[in-house]
């Protein structure tokens, strides 16, 4: 049976920035301050609605997350406005390297699948936006367990759905809190440290492997 690669979509395949062209349109220079606190809201929002077990999916997250970064920045968007946002959010770019490092992980005999918070359909929206989506041999969302990573049961959920075992399944994101909550469930992890500013949480639970680019994840994968 092949090595599973389960890959974080949002942050990590997918850049949840690239809606910041849209934002200058709208709101000039606050658009990076804006991209990066609605990035920060949607997960906690997403996380406090994991612990509340109230779920309600991501999309939805993300839109509650839009309207409070709205207020706090106090930009006044529009309902026309916002609602082109959150259609950029549904066809997100994705990064430079990901293209050719899937291809060389899928032609190197890897099971490769997105992981994500999204629902499927989002997901698959975006995948195949990208370009990407052949080179998946399927999309595994957290929607079908009613709740969010980092919680162990979608983790558990990865496993169940693609037959794999944990040893032999790696979690492949840029986000530490999806690395974290990986290893402590014992998959193999890869964190893909794209700014050399991005920190990882003390926690005492490092990754397997520590990558800054998806172009490394072949030979360090290999090399261990």
């Amino acid at each position: 049976m092949p090595t599973v690669l389960a890959f974080d979509v949002y942050g990590t395949l997918i850049d949840t920035h690239g809606v910041v062209v849209k934002l200058q349109e709208f709101i000039g220079d606050k658009a990076d301050a804006f991209s990066r606190s609605w990035r920060e809201k949607q997960l906690e929002y997403s996380f406090r609605r994991g612990l509340m077990r109230t779920y309600t999916t991501f999309g939805v997250c993300t839109s509650q997350a839009l309207d409070y970064t709205d207020a706090y920045l106090d930009t006044a968007l529009t309902a026309e406005q916002k609602a082109a946002l959150l259609a950029e959010y549904r066809v997100l770019p994705a990064f430079a390297d990901v293209t050719a490092s899937l291809e060389r992980l899928k032609a190197d005999g890897y099971a490769l699948y997105a992981f994500s918070n999204g629902t499927a359909d989002a997901v698959e929206t975006l995948l195949a936006t990208a370009g990407i989506r052949d080179l998946f041999d399927g999309v595994v969302s957290v929607d079908d367990r009613q709740t969010f990573k980092p919680n162990p049961d979608v983790y558990q959920h990865l496993l169940d759905t693609t037959a794999a075992v944990a040893s032999e399944t790696w979690l492949i994101s840029s986000n530490p809190f999806d690395v974290i909550g990986a290893a402590s469930h014992g998959l193999n992890s890869a964190w893909v440290r794209r700014s050399d500013k991005a920190i990882f949480d003390p926690w005492g639970i490092a990754p397997t492997l520590t990558i800054s680019s998806l172009r490394e994840l072949a030979d360090g994968i290999g090399g261990l």
